[in-house]
Protein backbone atom coordinates (compact mmCIF):
# COMPACT_ATOMS: atom_id res chain seq x y z
CA UNK A 1 0.00 0.00 0.00
CA UNK A 2 1.47 2.99 -1.00
CA UNK A 3 1.79 6.04 2.05
CA UNK A 4 -0.25 9.27 1.38
CA UNK A 5 2.40 11.16 2.85
CA UNK A 6 5.48 9.92 0.26
CA UNK A 7 2.56 10.80 -2.50
CA UNK A 8 1.90 14.58 -1.29
CA UNK A 9 6.24 14.69 -0.91
CA UNK A 10 6.19 13.67 -4.35
CA UNK A 11 3.95 16.73 -5.68
CA UNK A 12 4.54 19.15 -2.62
CA UNK A 13 6.08 22.64 -2.43
CA UNK A 14 9.62 23.27 -2.04
CA UNK A 15 8.18 25.12 1.52
CA UNK A 16 6.19 21.84 2.11
CA UNK A 17 9.34 19.76 1.41
CA UNK A 18 12.16 21.96 3.42
CA UNK A 19 9.60 21.82 6.65
CA UNK A 20 9.31 17.84 6.69
CA UNK A 21 12.76 17.52 6.50
CA UNK A 22 13.08 20.00 8.85
CA UNK A 23 11.10 17.77 11.30
CA UNK A 24 12.96 14.88 10.37
CA UNK A 25 16.46 16.15 10.86
CA UNK A 26 15.24 17.23 14.12
CA UNK A 27 13.18 14.05 15.38
CA UNK A 28 15.11 11.57 13.53
CA UNK A 29 19.29 12.76 13.43
CA UNK A 30 19.60 15.34 16.05
CA UNK A 31 21.22 14.18 19.62
CA UNK A 32 22.41 15.86 22.39
CA UNK A 33 25.17 14.40 24.22
CA UNK A 34 28.87 14.03 24.38
CA UNK A 35 29.88 13.28 20.97
CA UNK A 36 33.64 13.01 18.97
CA UNK A 37 32.80 13.96 15.21
CA UNK A 38 35.06 12.83 12.35
CA UNK A 39 37.05 16.04 12.67
CA UNK A 40 37.75 15.18 16.19
CA UNK A 41 36.24 18.03 17.56
CA UNK A 42 33.90 16.72 20.90
CA UNK A 43 30.37 18.43 20.56
CA UNK A 44 27.34 18.16 23.17
CA UNK A 45 25.20 17.51 19.64
CA UNK A 46 24.97 14.83 17.09
CA UNK A 47 23.39 14.95 13.50
CA UNK A 48 23.52 11.38 11.82
CA UNK A 49 22.43 12.41 8.45
CA UNK A 50 21.74 8.82 7.00
CA UNK A 51 18.59 8.22 9.31
CA UNK A 52 16.92 11.07 7.66
CA UNK A 53 18.85 10.34 4.09
CA UNK A 54 18.22 6.71 3.84
CA UNK A 55 14.35 7.02 5.25
CA UNK A 56 12.11 6.93 2.38
CA UNK A 57 10.11 10.54 2.86
CA UNK A 58 13.96 12.02 4.00
CA UNK A 59 15.19 10.72 0.47
CA UNK A 60 12.10 12.11 -1.48
CA UNK A 61 12.51 15.65 0.58
CA UNK A 62 16.32 15.35 -0.11
CA UNK A 63 15.84 14.54 -3.60
CA UNK A 64 13.61 17.20 -4.79
CA UNK A 65 14.99 20.03 -2.82
CA UNK A 66 18.75 19.75 -3.37
CA UNK A 67 17.62 19.22 -7.16
CA UNK A 68 16.28 22.25 -7.47
CA UNK A 69 18.99 24.05 -5.87
CA UNK A 70 21.29 22.68 -8.62
CA UNK A 71 22.69 24.99 -11.24
CA UNK A 72 21.46 24.38 -14.66
CA UNK A 73 24.89 23.60 -16.15
CA UNK A 74 24.80 20.58 -13.88
CA UNK A 75 26.85 17.22 -15.30
CA UNK A 76 27.02 15.43 -12.03
CA UNK A 77 26.69 15.12 -8.24
CA UNK A 78 29.13 13.40 -6.71
CA UNK A 79 30.35 13.29 -2.96
CA UNK A 80 31.89 11.19 -0.22
CA UNK A 81 31.29 7.81 0.86
CA UNK A 82 29.12 6.96 3.30
CA UNK A 83 27.32 9.80 4.18
CA UNK A 84 26.88 11.25 0.56
CA UNK A 85 25.69 7.72 -0.77
CA UNK A 86 21.91 8.03 -0.10
CA UNK A 87 21.81 11.86 -1.24
CA UNK A 88 23.84 11.44 -4.19
CA UNK A 89 21.50 8.53 -5.14
CA UNK A 90 18.26 10.34 -3.88
CA UNK A 91 18.87 13.77 -6.46
CA UNK A 92 19.73 11.16 -9.49
CA UNK A 93 16.63 9.16 -9.08
CA UNK A 94 14.29 12.19 -8.69
CA UNK A 95 16.30 13.80 -12.00
CA UNK A 96 15.18 11.37 -13.64
CA UNK A 97 12.07 11.67 -12.59
CA UNK A 98 11.97 15.54 -13.69
CA UNK A 99 13.44 14.95 -17.15
CA UNK A 100 16.77 16.48 -16.02
CA UNK A 101 18.81 13.44 -15.86
CA UNK A 102 21.75 14.19 -13.48
CA UNK A 103 23.90 11.17 -13.14
CA UNK A 104 25.73 10.39 -9.57
CA UNK A 105 29.01 9.41 -8.38
CA UNK A 106 30.54 7.89 -5.19
CA UNK A 107 33.95 9.34 -4.36
CA UNK A 108 36.23 6.44 -2.09
CA UNK A 109 38.22 7.81 0.81
CA UNK A 110 41.22 5.13 -0.32
CA UNK A 111 41.32 4.05 -3.81
CA UNK A 112 39.58 0.42 -4.66
CA UNK A 113 41.79 -2.17 -3.60
CA UNK A 114 41.41 -4.31 -6.88
CA UNK A 115 40.05 -4.59 -10.16
CA UNK A 116 40.59 -0.84 -11.93
CA UNK A 117 41.85 0.81 -8.37
CA UNK A 118 39.10 3.54 -9.01
CA UNK A 119 38.91 6.72 -6.37
CA UNK A 120 34.96 7.31 -8.09
CA UNK A 121 31.98 5.07 -9.21
CA UNK A 122 30.00 6.17 -11.15
CA UNK A 123 29.20 6.62 -14.76
CA UNK A 124 31.79 8.19 -17.07
CA UNK A 125 32.00 11.96 -17.86
CA UNK A 126 33.36 14.10 -20.13
CA UNK A 127 36.74 16.21 -19.31
CA UNK A 128 35.81 19.37 -17.71
CA UNK A 129 32.07 17.88 -16.71
CA UNK A 130 30.62 20.27 -14.34
CA UNK A 131 29.78 18.32 -10.87
CA UNK A 132 28.42 19.47 -7.63
CA UNK A 133 29.58 18.36 -4.44
CA UNK A 134 27.24 17.00 -1.86
CA UNK A 135 27.02 16.49 1.66
CA UNK A 136 24.56 15.38 4.60
CA UNK A 137 26.51 17.52 7.49
CA UNK A 138 29.77 20.08 7.32
CA UNK A 139 31.38 21.17 10.19
CA UNK A 140 35.05 21.74 9.17
CA UNK A 141 34.53 21.43 5.22
CA UNK A 142 37.47 18.79 5.07
CA UNK A 143 35.74 15.65 4.15
CA UNK A 144 33.74 17.29 1.01
CA UNK A 145 36.90 18.71 -0.09
CA UNK A 146 38.17 15.40 -0.71
CA UNK A 147 35.73 14.62 -2.93
CA UNK A 148 36.17 17.63 -4.51
CA UNK A 149 40.25 17.41 -4.42
CA UNK A 150 39.61 13.74 -6.00
CA UNK A 151 37.25 14.93 -8.94
CA UNK A 152 39.10 17.77 -9.81
CA UNK A 153 42.01 15.13 -10.36
CA UNK A 154 40.15 13.08 -12.37
CA UNK A 155 39.14 16.41 -14.76
CA UNK A 156 36.02 17.21 -13.47
CA UNK A 157 35.00 21.02 -12.95
CA UNK A 158 33.99 21.68 -9.34
CA UNK A 159 33.13 25.07 -8.04
CA UNK A 160 30.20 24.49 -5.41
CA UNK A 161 29.31 22.75 -2.26
CA UNK A 162 25.33 21.98 -0.84
CA UNK A 163 24.84 20.30 2.72
CA UNK A 164 21.87 19.63 3.85
CA UNK A 165 23.44 20.88 7.33
CA UNK A 166 25.67 23.68 8.52
CA UNK A 167 27.29 23.14 11.81
CA UNK A 168 28.11 26.50 11.11
CA UNK A 169 31.86 25.89 12.84
CA UNK A 170 34.28 26.78 9.93
CA UNK A 171 33.40 24.66 6.85
CA UNK A 172 31.46 27.33 5.09
CA UNK A 173 34.71 30.19 5.65
CA UNK A 174 37.10 27.17 4.30
CA UNK A 175 35.08 26.64 1.31
CA UNK A 176 34.96 30.32 0.54
CA UNK A 177 38.55 30.08 0.99
CA UNK A 178 39.15 27.28 -1.50
CA UNK A 179 37.08 29.39 -4.11
CA UNK A 180 34.18 26.97 -3.73
CA UNK A 181 30.43 28.53 -3.60
CA UNK A 182 28.71 26.83 -0.54
CA UNK A 183 25.17 26.25 0.52
CA UNK A 184 23.27 24.78 3.12
CA UNK A 185 19.45 23.77 3.57
CA UNK A 186 19.57 24.48 6.91
CA UNK A 187 22.03 26.01 9.71
CA UNK A 188 22.11 23.85 13.17
CA UNK A 189 20.86 27.05 14.45
CA UNK A 190 17.42 26.27 12.25
CA UNK A 191 17.39 22.77 13.07
CA UNK A 192 17.87 23.40 17.23
CA UNK A 193 15.15 26.20 17.16
CA UNK A 194 12.60 23.76 16.13
CA UNK A 195 13.69 20.83 18.50
CA UNK A 196 12.64 22.98 21.01
CA UNK A 197 9.23 23.96 19.66
CA UNK A 198 8.64 20.06 19.74
CA UNK A 199 10.23 19.31 23.37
Amino acid sequence: MVNSVDLKLATADAKTLRQHLLHLLATLAYREGDFVLSSGQRSSYYINGKLVTLHPEGALCVGRLLLSMLPEETDSVAGLTLGADPIVSAVSVVSAYEGRSIPALIVRKEAKGHGTRAYIEGPPLPEGANVVVLEDVVTTGQSAMKAVTRLRDAGCAVDRVISLVDRQQGGAEFYRKQGLQFDAVFSIEQIQAYVKTID
